[in-house]
């Protein structure tokens, strides 16, 4: 296995930098790093072509093209997280002042339906807030990475294309979910003091939110026995190099916002299964809520068994 190289894709970022770099370098396999410049395109060219051996992915598109039974599985490398209560946004003006006032209305979402930050914020507004999410239409502005995917009936897909800020300026959509490019004094987060919200979110349910993961192609899988417990040791040692300092590591948004994170939730990236086991047990309980999956799967079943 000395002569491996492994064609991968994951965004720099503070907790990867090492891996980047050359700083870490695993023992018994090298990378072969590519970049893509929009993330979003590696996810597409891994769920529909397979065209990676490592990849960093959404974890709903993981779930989902899991269920379309796509060759690769994951790894517990957590490399992306955030907590979701300030994403869903309203204009002040709307009429919308609660989380409840969403059911009848149409609700917009950047991108696809089946982005994590949609899962994450619908599934903190059933809940926490008691929203029926079946009495709002949502209205993504982009298709999903996975193809074919089967869009529950109260998805509008008829504004695809059209930008978040157009659709909710226009009053298109009553509210929105994302990034809506919208640099207006009326548009604000629904939910108030949305930060030290979703910190009490933690605090009560112990769910620090998952946005992106890492996949390996199966057949990398079985062709090389071992390779996902040096995969994992790889990208533990990169982070425990961004850990000796913090702040000196802020390279993205990301970065700068587990800083902040890291003085609630401790860890910011925290890896394992256990660790994770209340933010992935509700995420794959969201998916099936929301109609992504026909089944909700086991939080084993998803993830390489890693010795």
């Amino acid at each position: 296995m000395t002569d491996l190289r492994l064609k991968a894709v994951t965004r720099t970022q503070g907790n990867n930098q090492a891996l980047k770099d050359g700083t870490v370098r695993p023992r018994n396999f090298a990378f072969e790093w590519e970049e893509v410049p929009v993330l979003i395109d590696a996810f597409r060219r891994m769920v529909r072509g397979l065209e990676f051996d490592v990849s960093e992915m959404a974890l709903t598109t993981y779930i989902c093209a899991r269920s379309f039974g796509k060759r690769f599985t994951a790894l517990p490398i957590f490399l992306v997280r955030a907590f979701h209560h300030g994403a869903i946004l309203h204009d002040v003006n709307g009429g919308i002042d609660h989380p409840k006032d969403l059911e009848g209305k149409k609700v917009g979402v950047n991108r696809g339906y089946t982005v994590t930050t949609g899962l994450w914020a619908r599934g903190i507004l059933q809940s926490e807030y008691g929203v029926d999410l079946n009495k709002v239409t949502w209205v993504p502005t982009d298709d999903e990475h996975v193809l074919g995917f089967e869009y529950p009936s109260n998805v509008d897909t008829s504004h695809r294309g059209k930008s978040m800020r157009e659709l909710l300026l226009s009053g298109v959509v009553d509210a929105a979910l994302g990034e809506v490019g919208v640099e207006a004094p009326e548009i604000k987060p629904l939910i108030p003091d949305a930060q030290n919200a979703a910190f009490d979110y933690f605090r009560g349910t112990g769910i620090y939110p998952i946005n992106h993961g890492v996949v390996v192609k199966n057949s990398v899988l079985k062709d090389n026995p071992g390779i996902a417990g040096e995969l994992t040791r790889a990208f533990e040692a990169a982070k425990a190099e961004y850990l000796r300092d913090l702040q000196g590591n802020e390279i993205s948004t990301w970065d700068k916002a587990a800083t902040v994170n890291a003085k609630v939730v401790g860890d910011p990236f925290p890896f394992g299964i256990e660790k994770n086991r209340k933010a992935l047990e509700a995420i794959t309980q969201f998916a099936f809520d929301q109609k992504m999956v026909p089944r909700k799967y086991t939080v084993e079943e998803l993830f390489v068994p890693v010795n």
